[in-house]
């Protein structure tokens, strides 16, 4: 009975797996899963299912060590809010912005800086935000598209607002998920809302 739960435990990770938005938790959680399975598919004695997990197992570290060896540039860009390609991009993704940040619609108009951050030449996410004077920007809109939703984006962002005379960052949780990143990403909750200086 405990070695099916075991099976069954390694069945899930693999079905996880699928569900992710980051193809990196993807392939570790898939790898795990793989793993468990193989050793599982060794007790049962099934060869041909654990040869099968086992070579699963050394394609996903495959890709993970040439993710991990590829450089990526990221660059940050100012983004023109009149412009055609910025329609464009809140309007492909709004299901998804809107699941995050379900006021943005309302609060779009008050933003007074907007920024795309690039990996290589893929807009990867987009920041809008609200000046308040000196050096505090409260942001509006913090969002990634799903293949780099890993932090990545954000750490970048964060690290070049400085040069863009930004020095602290304010926000409002606008979901659950949202929360969960402010935390991730060093913001400290004060009073209603989140905020993060910049070094």
């Amino acid at each position: 009975m405990l070695l099916e739960l075991v099976g069954y435990f390694a069945s899930l990770l693999v079905l996880v797996s699928l569900l992710m938005t980051s193809v990196v938790k993807l392939r570790v959680i898939n790898m795990v899963g793989s793993l468990i399975f193989a050793i599982y598919a060794l007790c049962i004695g099934s060869l041909p299912t654990a040869v099968m997990n086992f070579c699963l197992v050394g394609v996903n570290i495959f890709y993970l060590v040439r993710m991990a060896r590829t450089e990526q540039f990221f660059n940050l860009l100012p983004a023109e809010p009149d412009s055609l390609y910025f329609k464009h991009f809140l309007d492909f993704h709004r299901a998804d912005i809107q699941s995050y940040f379900p006021g943005f619609e309302r609060e779009a108009g008050q933003a007074g800086r907007s920024y795309f951050v690039y990996v290589n030449t893929v807009p990867a996410g987009l920041l809008m935000g609200k000046d308040l004077g000196d050096g505090e920007l409260e942001v509006l809109l913090d969002y990634a598209v799903p293949q780099y939703r890993d932090c990545s984006v954000g750490r970048y962002l964060y690290g070049r607002l400085p040069g863009e005379g930004v020095r602290r960052l304010t926000a409002q949780a606008s979901s659950p998920a949202h929360e969960k990143y402010l935390r991730k990403m060093g913001f400290t909750p004060q009073g209603d809302r989140y905020v993060k200086t910049l070094s």
